[in-house]
């Protein structure tokens, strides 16, 4: 079975910081491209940062610098840590494993950034 279980979200106020953690299990998660999306309602899910097998990194524009993907395949874990945090960050954030063309999505965790 597989499972992806994201923690760390909250609410924040602007400028502060939150790392978000998406602990894996079920698939073999070195193989895995993992990524972090969010989604806000009304709006379509977009993609926040990725980082692939070989640890190479993307992101959206408006984080760049201020968000940093990471990956342990020993612990089967991705992060995001987020820093210097907006009000427009406020989404529920998805953590998504994608081999091929299975993909696995965690349920979500909230992240709320108002002063």
């Amino acid at each position: 079975q597989v499972q992806l279980v994201e923690s760390g979200g909250g609410l924040v106020q602007p400028g502060e910081s939150l790392r978000l953690s998406c602990t894996t299990s079920g698939i073999m998660f070195s193989n895995y491209v993992m990524g972090w999306y969010r989604q806000v309602p009304g709006k379509q899910r977009e993609l926040v940062a990725a980082i692939t097998r070989g640890g190479s990194t993307n992101y959206l524009d408006s984080v760049k610098g201020r968000f940093t993907i990471s990956r342990d395949n020993a612990k089967n874990t991705v992060y995001l840590q987020m820093n210097n945090l907006k009000p427009e960050d406020t989404a529920v954030y998805y953590c998504k494993a994608q081999f091929g063309s299975r993909a696995y999505w965690g349920q979500g965790t909230e992240v709320t950034v108002s002063s």
